[in-house]
């Protein structure tokens, strides 16, 4: 063995994407590219909005003397400031640049987030089914996901997460819009849920933290909004990142951002700065962060992703497939008609379509699709679908 024995059985448990990976790459030099339907990874296709383009070559135009030097580890001020502005207006709270902490995306900022708060042993409360990358950014810094069962559409099961709660819970970790099953969270669940965290925090005499990881944000249909978290519960962080609404996931740029009113916020921000340095991130992106201020509440055109979802909503409803329609995000979460979803994705193979099963997303039985992707795919793949579903009509 020449590598940890920790990370060898992380790689097994990360398996399901990897073997996505490597069919795709299969299927892909044995029938052409063209000719698989690669539904699997959640990869923005969109070209970044044209305010992007320009606001990137006016910043490497701009770079004077001092450009590219060491920062402030949480950032630019005049970054955060942008940041804090567009933000408070967002979530209604009195936001300033220094309840902001500009990040390497939102993993980085789970990160962060995760070494500042938690001892060995503590525990993260997170629905499922969830993105299974938690998994390991919570293990990263010592402490234990515990999964917490949603109800049927996808949404918060509070009696669950009331009985999951523990002396030894530290934080509760959303994700809305969800990734894998695009659901998004109401005001009203969301209230109950950081009076939920206020009981249980008396009670058990600590403070639990509310963590909302929100990428998808800006990614909604039908007139849906995502609701502030900040209105619910005061002891509440936002991790975040710009790679799914301007489409630049390889830019490794988002923010934490910190409730101005949370009781430990000095030392919450103080331990994210450190954080952040040693972790070896050491500050965010000095390009992208001066890109990024520039154009805040800028996105892409979400129509293709709306006419994406429209598509296969129609075309896997006429096949028979169950699912509840997703409200944002660029994912939906279909029933399998057998219970062992891999089997049934591995028929799906054999059409050429690649999906993941829902097991790796702490959702047995369903599988995930990522409509991410160009429009003639969805077109091409959808007899395939509908064919696997036959055999078991």
């Amino acid at each position: 063995m020449t590598i940890a024995k920790k990370i060898s059985a992380s790689i097994e448990k990360a398996s399901f994407i990897r073997k996505m990976f490597e069919e795709g790459a299969r299927l892909k030099a044995q029938f052409g590219a063209e000719n698989v339907y690669d539904f699997s990874l959640g990869n923005p296709n969109l070209m970044p909005p044209e305010a992007f383009r320009t606001a990137l070559k006016t910043v490497v135009e701009e770079s004077a003397q001092g450009a590219h030097s060491y920062m402030p580890n949480v950032g630019y001020p005049f970054v955060r400031k942008a940041v804090a502005d567009y933000i408070a207006a967002e979530q209604g709270a009195a936001l300033t640049e220094n309840e902001i902490i500009m990040t390497c995306g939102a993993a980085g900022a789970l990160n962060v987030t995760f070494k500042t708060l938690l001892d060995p042993g503590d525990e993260v409360l997170c629905p499922a089914p969830y993105f299974v990358e938690y998994n390991f950014y919570v293990d990263n810094h010592g402490g234990v996901l515990k999964t917490v069962s949603t109800k049927p559409d996808f949404n918060l099961d509070l009696d669950a997460m009331a009985a999951a709660i523990t002396e030894k819970t530290k934080a509760v970790l959303i994700n809305s819009p969800n990734n894998p099953t695009g659901q998004i969270y109401p005001k009203t669940d969301l209230d109950a849920l950081g009076a939920l965290l206020t009981e249980k925090g008396k009670a058990f005499g600590t403070t639990i933290y509310l963590i909302s990881d929100e990428p998808y944000r800006k990614i909604v249909y039908d007139g849906n909004t995502v609701p502030s978290i900040f209105a619910s519960y005061k002891e509440a962080l936002i991790a975040t990142s710009y790679s799914k609404d301007i489409s630049v996931p390889g830019e490794r740029i988002g923010f934490i951002a910190v409730h101005p009113e949370a009781a430990y916020k000095k030392d919450l921000l103080s331990g994210m700065a450190l954080t952040n340095r040693t972790l070896g991130f050491v500050n965010a992106p000095a390009l992208m962060q001066r890109v990024i201020g520039k154009i805040q509440g800028v996105t892409v055109d979400m129509t293709p992703y709306e006419r994406n979802r429209k598509l296969f909503c129609e075309g896997l409803a006429d096949a028979g497939y169950t699912f509840t329609t997703p409200p944002g995000a660029f994912y939906l979460f279909p029933k399998s008609p057998i219970a062992d979803d891999v089997a049934f994705v591995a028929e799906l193979q054999a059409e050429r379509i690649l999906v993941v099963p829902g097991t790796g997303f702490g959702g047995p039985g369903h599988f995930r699709i990522a409509y991410c992707c160009d429009e003639q795919s969805i077109v091409n793949a959808l007899p395939g679908f509908a064919k696997v579903m036959k055999k078991y009509k």
